[in-house]
């Protein structure tokens, strides 16, 4: 009995513990997001005249922008590159480290440096700003400390002030850091919209993987994988049949003796006809066939036509080159190629 009672008070206490660490983990969560949510609202209310002569500089400049920082800026700094360079604005990274021991010469005379940095007084950065003012390039700072020796020395001064990082001990840079990437997302997007840059220019960018299919893949480029099933509207069921399993589907056109598209037939169709009568014998394919079937233009985005699949809850596509008949698209086709 007393190793009973044991057991259960034990098997209490650990669940009473539990349920308190959940609370505060969840309570920890919140207070993170929001303290980052409101830091990155309040940026709005610090956007100055800085961040829109930064924008029409960066648009009228013949050089590249290159963005420097150490620490976790740098981790900021890499991904800020990687976004402006798929967004039509040459960019590349330098460790403010290694720039002092060699990669300086990477800075060209048309180039921009963008110093990212919460405080903007770190011996790197001190270090390698007079000499990359020396260069008589522009100078950027995008930092959380605009009385500091950086935002001084800077042409361009984009403000990230926070008033705290979501930190406990206000310590890790978490806050700073978000800070720092949204406002380097809103340069991007301005110099995005700015330079006109369409869906496009972001496929050529984006050749690789399902995003750049969704942007450049057509529909015409996945018909050479499929066979194009029709018969004649005359055909019969048992025609009908043979011409859907054999090309592998679930579906086939229907044309008229002038070779001109008049409907289609599913497997979906051959149920329910199957349902209504088994007097199969004498039915053709006019009497089965849905006619105005969905289709799509070969020159149509593939996307498009997931969409149009997707909206009519159906699984297949006639695909049109003008008014003749050029194949067939399956959701299959789609999904092999990333799309879905």
């Amino acid at each position: 009995m007393n190793d009973y009672f044991y057991t259960f008070v034990q098997n209490k206490c650990l669940t009473q513990v539990k349920l308190k660490l959940t609370k505060n983990i969840r309570n920890t969560a919140v207070r993170v997001l929001l303290n980052e949510s409101e830091a990155i609202a309040k940026l709005s209310t610090l956007l100055n005249e800085d961040f829109e002569n930064c924008v029409h500089h960066l648009l009228q400049s013949k050089g590249r922008l290159v963005i420097t920082g150490v620490g976790k800026s740098a981790w900021i700094a890499n991904k800020l590159v990687a976004t402006l360079n798929s967004t039509g604005t040459p960019a590349l990274f330098m460790h403010a480290a290694d720039a002092i021991h060699g990669d300086l010469g990477m800075v060209q005379q048309d180039d921009t440096v963008l110093f990212i940095s919460k405080s903007g007084n770190t011996a790197e950065i001190k270090v390698l700003l007079p000499l990359v003012k020396q260069l008589g390039v522009k100078i950027v700072a995008l930092v959380s400390n605009i009385q500091s020796y950086l935002a001084e020395q800077a042409h361009y001064v984009l403000d990230a002030t926070i008033a705290e990082e979501a930190c406990p001990h206000n310590l890790t840079p978490t806050t700073s850091t978000t800070a720092h990437l949204a406002l380097g997302d809103a340069l991007a997007i301005c110099l995005l919209e700015a330079r006109g840059f369409t869906s496009s220019d972001f496929a050529r960018f984006h050749p690789g993987g399902s995003l750049g299919k969704q942007l450049y893949l057509k529909v015409g480029d996945l018909l050479s994988k499929n066979q194009i099933p029709m018969v004649q509207e005359k055909a019969s069921v048992a025609e009908v049949i043979v011409e859907i399993s054999s090309k592998r589907l679930g579906a086939t056109a229907v044309m008229d003796d002038s070779g001109s598209l008049k409907g289609i037939i599913t497997d979906g169709d051959l149920r329910r006809m199957l349902q209504k009568t088994l007097a199969i014998q004498d039915l053709q394919a006019s009497a089965i066939m849905t006619i105005n079937p969905k289709s799509v233009q070969v020159d149509d985005y593939a996307t498009a036509a997931f969409a149009l699949m997707k909206a009519h809850n159906i699984t297949q596509l006639v695909v049109l080159d003008g008014d003749k008949i050029a194949g067939f698209v399956h959701i299959h086709d789609l999904m092999k190629e990333g799309i879905v």
